[in-house]
């Protein structure tokens, strides 16, 4: 581990979720006492024991409040679900500590980067637009990155001491993410689109019909498998993606075209996260069958 990341920064998770605990166990910080988590499900009574319990488990030092996590830290992750990052930012505007480099990792549209940059900004801290273009795992802390803004370079020289693969997208906040949202319409679109036809081709009992012909149309894919991890996906994952999917569409209404596709994506993962059901086996049958059943 980069002496970099042991003694020139002291850095703070806002947010604790699937995406911070990854780049976590990358950088092999926990125990080190040089990180502090933050989420806002400790400000929940009914939710705050498993979060204090996940802190102590991925050897951070769990803060009861936003002021706690961030003070001290120079380098702050903010790692929240889309609908959350703009108030995360504004709300960290009132005690960030100036010089503090705020990383906005989350999957927003770049008109509310921009909004978030400029509370974080305006109180003295320097934000960075950070757009992470791949899953989160297997990858953890090494999954590829996008930064940009007036403080890319600096980010950019921090992350790369970390390990981590950064790439400086342009030097205004909203580069990085509108790459990001506009990939978002293809990956995401196809989630739906999966769901949409393989829980129909099941329902009507045509499925291996249907997988015989899109086999046929393209036989460089594995339909089953790949169906099978998308239909994971929206069942795990379903609510943040949804969350990021309104933000894909408030970014194709900022460029004045039509967002239907991107409403209608959002809808699709929504309401397949609703169902609350586990991935299970990888398996395209199974987990087609369980939310056809729960729906």
């Amino acid at each position: 581990m980069s002496d970099y990341v042991t003694n020139a920064h002291t850095i703070a998770l806002v947010g604790f979720g699937e995406a911070a605990n990854a780049v976590l166990a990358g950088w092999g910080l926990g125990g080190s006492g040089r990180v502090s988590a933050y989420d806002i499900k400790t400000d929940d009574a009914e939710t705050a024991p498993r979060m204090r319990s996940h802190y102590t488990v991925a050897g951070v030092r769990g803060a009861d409040t936003l002021q706690d996590a961030l003070a001290g830290a120079s380098l702050v992750f903010c790692l929240v679900t889309a609908d959350r990052a703009l108030a995360a930012a504004e709300a960290a505007a009132a005690v960030i500590e100036p010089g503090t480099l705020w990383l906005d990792g989350n999957s927003c549209a770049p008109q509310t980067k921009r909004a978030a940059a400029e509370a974080i900004d305006g109180a003295g801290g320097r934000y960075v637009d950070v757009a992470i273009m791949a899953p989160i795992f297997p990858m953890r802390h090494q999954t590829p990155m996008l930064l940009a803004g007036p403080f890319a370079e600096d980010a950019a020289a921090a992350m790369t001491a970390m390990d981590m693969r950064v790439d400086i997208a342009g030097e205004t906040v909203g580069d990085a993410s509108t790459i990001k949202m506009i990939r978002s319409v293809m990956i995401k679109g196809i989630e739906a689109l999966t769901a949409e036809c393989m829980l129909a081709a099941h329902r009507a009992g045509v499925a291996d019909a249907v997988l015989q012909s899109l086999a046929g149309s393209d036989p460089g894919r594995n339909w089953p498998a790949k169906s099978a991890y998308n239909l994971e996906r929206m069942m795990v994952h379903g609510a943040r993606r949804a969350a990021e999917m309104r933000e894909v569409a408030a970014t194709l209404d900022g460029l004045g075209l039509p967002s239907r596709m991107a409403q209608a994506t959002a809808e699709w993962h929504d309401q397949v996260a609703r169902l609350g059901l586990p991935g299970g086996e990888a398996d395209l049958d199974s987990r087609a069958r369980r939310i056809l059943d729960a729906l």
